[in-house]
Parts: structure tokens; sequence; C-alpha cells
């Protein structure tokens, strides 16, 4: 702290907070005055902790990933693989000191991989991970500081089209999964079709969860429990196929594997990523195009929101049909 005679007066220059503290300069006419202001200085930065210099965090970001893991990751249904993700991708970051951590650090980091040939998918998801990360810890009080992450965008994805099988292909399918080694895959395929599960959904169907013409799916993406109808024969087919002394009370096997052999013998060839996922968005499809609710389907789909639902919109066999009547070709047509 420093008072001098100045042409004009007194002048205080202070940092009462120390270096990294704030500094303040303010002329007074009398050197009692910049006296008295220099106490006051004094006792702000004692009784207030805003006007002290800022505290370093000198954690390392792998300790606030591991906290996260412990107070909140531990308990979500895809924590463990997510934790492992993060700690990866923290490594790859040299694990920077928390407070050293910025929007840069991982703006570098983010395109380095994708040089690396990894898509922007998976680096928006690990984003949208680190990013989760700080917003939980500040809730859970361990992270004070702003999110790092926050403010920065991620990687707009262009949409991809999503491919579905024709009834055709669908018949042609299911005969080539009938004659494989595996007699669950089938069924397992059916099940999809007729509800829209995923495959793991379909795959871990218990003897409990089918009965009253619906089937209930637990353990999903979601973690919440829908319930999907089904035809009264479908329901006793699924019963007839079950086997207690093969499968206890699961309805089906692991299958995964036997169904990728069934695309391929019936020569039907799918995007990467695309395979047994082709059967969810076949009911989609095929349940658009028959004039279904959208409403109902994301119900069926168990998607959180509408807009996923949406994807399938255009499908509705009344989907901006009055494109066709209002258009000006159309309109010179009729003159």
């Amino acid at each position: 702290m420093a008072i001098n005679k100045a042409n004009n007066g007194w002048l205080v220059d202070s940092q009462p907070g120390g270096r990294g503290g704030k500094r303040f300069r303010k002329t007074f006419k009398t050197q009692a005055e910049a006296k008295a202001y220099e106490a006051w200085l004094t006792t702000q930065v004692n009784q207030n902790e805003k006007w002290q210099p800022e505290k370093r965090d000198t954690r390392k970001l792998r300790e606030l990933i591991d906290l996260w893991y412990s107070h909140h990751g531990s308990g979500l249904k895809a924590g463990a693989n997510t934790y492992s993700r993060l700690k990866l991708a923290c490594e790859a970051m040299g694990n920077p000191v928390a407070d050293r951590f910025t929007v840069g650090t991982f703006a570098t980091y983010r395109t380095t991989r994708l040089a690396a040939g990894i898509t922007p998918n998976s680096v928006n998801r690990e984003h949208a991970y680190l990013r989760a990360v700080f917003n939980e810890l500040r809730r859970l009080g361990i992270w004070k500081k702003p999110n790092p992450l926050a403010e920065l965008r991620q990687f707009k994805i262009e949409e991809k089209e999503r491919e579905y099988l024709t009834l055709e292909q669908i018949s042609d399918l299911l005969e080539h999964l009938a004659v494989g080694s595996n007699r669950h895959t089938v069924m397992i395929a059916k099940v999809c079709l007729a509800t829209g599960a995923r495959w793991s959904e379909a795959e871990n169907l218990e003897l409990k969860h089918v009965r009253n013409a619906q089937i209930q799916f637990v353990g999903t993406k979601s973690g919440r429990i829908r319930t999907v109808p089904i035809e009264k024969q479908f329901e006793k087919d699924l019963k007839a196929h079950h086997d207690k002394k093969e499968t206890s009370q699961r309805l089906f096997a692991y299958a995964y594997s036997a169904f990728r052999d069934g695309v391929d013998r019936a020569g039907i060839t799918l995007a990467d990523g695309q395979l047994t996922h082709v059967l969810r968005h076949s009911f989609a499809s095929h349940f658009m195009m028959g004039g279904g609710n959208i409403l109902v389907l994301q119900r069926a789909l168990g998607h959180a929101n509408l807009t996923m639902t949406m994807r399938y919109a255009h499908l509705a066999p009344d989907h901006l049909q009055e494109v066709v009547k209002l258009n000006p070709i159309s309109a010179l047509t009729l003159r």
C-alpha cells in the first residue's frame, strides 16, 4: 500500500489482498481522507472473501473425475463405462491441474483425436461426458469455479439416413434366421420387429416379462420400464419357445453373432453400426408408413423426447401432402 502526493491531491495506490489481488487507485483532496480510505480497504479484505486473491485449485483433473465417479457416476447405469472413457481422455490430455484445464485444453485434444481418425460423434460424446462431470461437481459443491466447457459448442453432425428393411427383406431374413444353428435368433428378431425393442432389451427378456398380451422391457437405455402390447398368438409362441432347462427364467440365449450370420446369408448389406438396430428402425418406419401416430411411436420406442421420434415422421403417408397440391406446377396444370 502506498499514499503519495499528487498534483491534484493524495493518491492511494493499494493492493490490499497482496499479489494477485485487486488493485485500487483513487485520489483524495487531503492526506487524512486518503489514510481513512486505505484503512477501509484493509478492513474489507479481512472481512470479505470477494476482495481476497483467488485461491488456486491444485487438484489434478483425474482427482475430479474420481470424485465424480465416487459421488455420482457409480450410481449410473453406464457409469463404469463412462468413467473408463473419462480416465483415458484425461491421460491423453496429460492430466492437467484442475484450474488450468481450459476450453483450449480440450479443443487441442479433440483436434488431435479427429486427426487420429476418431469420429466427430465420438469426440462430441467425450465433450458431453467432461462437461457433465463439472456440472455435477458444481452441484455437489466440489467444484466452485465455472464449468470450463460450458460455452464450447459441439461439432454439428450430419444426420445419416436410417435404413429399414422392406417386407420382402424381413420375410427373407426371418427364413434365414430360422434355419440357423441358434434357435433363439429368429424369435428375438421377431420381438424387435413387433415392438421396436433394441436387441439387448429383447435378448434379456425373462418369462415374467411376457403376460396379458404385453411385453415389459426393463433395463432399458433410459432406465425406464416400458410396456408394449403384442398379439395374443405371439405371446403363446414366446411362452412355447421358453425352455427352463436351457435358459432358466430367460426366454432366450445370446444370439447376436447368429443374427449377423443370418444377415450375411440373406445377402443384406447394412451400414456400419446398423446391424441389429435395423430391426428397430424397420419397426418404426413401417409403423409410420402404415399411418401410425407419432406420439404412440414415441412411447413404444421409449424416446425421452419427441425430437428423436420425429426422425421417422417423413415416412407418414400424409407427410407434406399439401406440397403436391399447392405447388405452382400443379396450379398451372389446373388452369
